[in-house]
């Protein structure tokens, strides 16, 4: 069914309904949708190959947009633990992938995410969650990068925050200027990682050294 049949439909349950400068978009299906754009790049959704697509390209965006439903302080619960202590803590190369909010194509790569406790740590994992939390929507990476460190910011109420994510974005590499090795790298700081140079340079250090994985 096209995007204007479905107009039709709506018209026809409801006569009030004006349909002449175009559907409600809101009110169609999001598969007819899909169905819609596939016709509009010169394919028939209807062919055998094609015919379920709409259903899974549904699926597939209500998972990797997830994130507009979760909230940092959920994510995290109740794995915050007292603990007396004052070093850096920090979780390396968290497998991160996204949306890039321009031409909705993915970009990838790895977040490495550091904090210097308050008196309270966090659960190592939930470094991960607060990632995804942020990473399953539309997203530019610098706007990314500064969401994860406030999150972090906001809910351990630690010393410090520093989060680098170094990514590949496939609107660079399958179009555009269509370069495949470049690699982009942003960073974002709260508290001593923003004000003491010693932290942040031994952070940067850790953050962008390759080691070898822990035997």
């Amino acid at each position: 069914m096209t995007v204007r049949q479905t107009a039709r439909i709506l018209e026809e349950e409801d006569p009030e309904l004006d349909v002449t400068e175009g559907p409600d978009l809101a009110q169609v299906p999001y598969q007819d949708l899909i169905a819609e754009m596939i016709r509009r790049i010169g394919e028939d959704p209807d062919r055998e190959g094609l015919r379920k697509t709409p259903e899974r390209v549904e699926k597939a965006m209500r998972f990797l947009t997830q994130g507009y439903g979760l909230d940092p302080n959920e994510v995290v619960g109740d794995a915050l633990y007292e603990e007396r202590h004052h070093n850096m803590v920090m979780v390396k190369d968290i497998e991160m992938y996204s949306l890039c909010e321009h031409h909705l194509l993915p970009f990838f790569g790895k977040v490495h995410v550091a904090y210097i406790p308050n008196g309270k740590i966090m659960g190592l994992s939930k470094m991960a969650r607060l990632v995804e939390v942020f990473a399953r929507r539309l997203q530019v990476q610098e706007r990314l990068t500064e969401e994860i460190a406030q999150s972090l910011w906001e809910v351990v109420e630690p010393q410090g925050v520093g989060v680098v994510i170094e990514a590949y974005h496939l609107c660079m590499m399958m179009r555009g200027v269509e370069k495949q090795n470049s690699t982009t790298i942003t960073s974002a700081m709260r508290g001593n990682f923003l004000e003491d140079a010693r932290t942040r340079e031994e952070f940067l250090h850790l953050a962008l050294t390759t080691h070898r994985p822990v035997s």
